[in-house]
């Protein structure tokens, strides 16, 4: 392709994909050197930086080569809208972050807490109490969780549900595991051959 290599932009925070240009050497080591993710124009024959005229960059924070060495996949984080027509992004799609993906983030939060115990923190004296006062926590959300569920509303459930969470990604944390445990187990649950192997690994024992 004459020196140039297709690089598909993610956005590193959403995940969602942003658009597609293509780079040469100079737009990839300018790209790495500025942060600022540049491409080659096909049809103006020249380099152009994202955003240059309307202020919406595209912010580098990792680049790297697919197993043929023929792709880049850039992820970056943009200022504004990616597309031209000014959209989020070049397919017409918002870039919303998901909003189950914060339940990873909140957890590396928790885990920062526990490695640097700051004094002030709810959170760090969770932890300082220890494994049953953790566990007891999450039994009291568990069960103001459930009344609010039969004698509540949905506000006041969320509210609640909301504390159930994050006690239990403490009680993980405390334990060494994270949530993507749990996913990865109901992911394992929702093939329909689970159970069968389930009862036949019972039986076996």
């Amino acid at each position: 392709m004459g020196g140039l290599v297709p690089a598909i932009v993610q956005d590193a925070e959403t995940r969602n994909v942003l658009m597609m240009g293509y780079m040469n050497q100079e737009a990839l080591d300018i790209t790495i050197a500025t942060k600022k993710v540049t491409f080659w124009s096909r049809s103006r024959q020249c380099l152009w930086t994202k955003g240059e005229t309307s202020g919406h960059y595209l912010n580098l924070v990792d680049i790297a080569d697919d197993c043929d060495h023929d792709t880049l996949l850039v992820k970056a984080i943009p200022d504004g809208p990616t597309c031209h027509t000014g959209t989020d992004t070049c397919w017409g799609e918002k870039n919303e972050k998901n909003p189950i993906l914060f339940l990873s983030e909140l957890q590396r939060f928790i885990e920062k807490r526990k490695e640097e115990m700051p004094e002030s923190s709810y959170t760090t004296r969770l932890f300082r109490d220890g494994i049953n006062k953790i566990a007891q926590k999450v039994g009291e959300e568990a069960v103001e969780t459930i009344i609010e569920a039969c004698n509540g509303n949905n506000e006041k459930l969320i509210y609640e549900g909301s504390d159930l969470l994050y006690h239990l990604l403490v009680m993980l944390t405390e334990k060494g595991l994270r949530i993507e445990d749990l996913a990865i187990q109901l992911q394992q649950r929702h093939d329909p051959e689970w159970d069968k192997r389930r009862r036949m690994e019972k039986a076996g024992k």
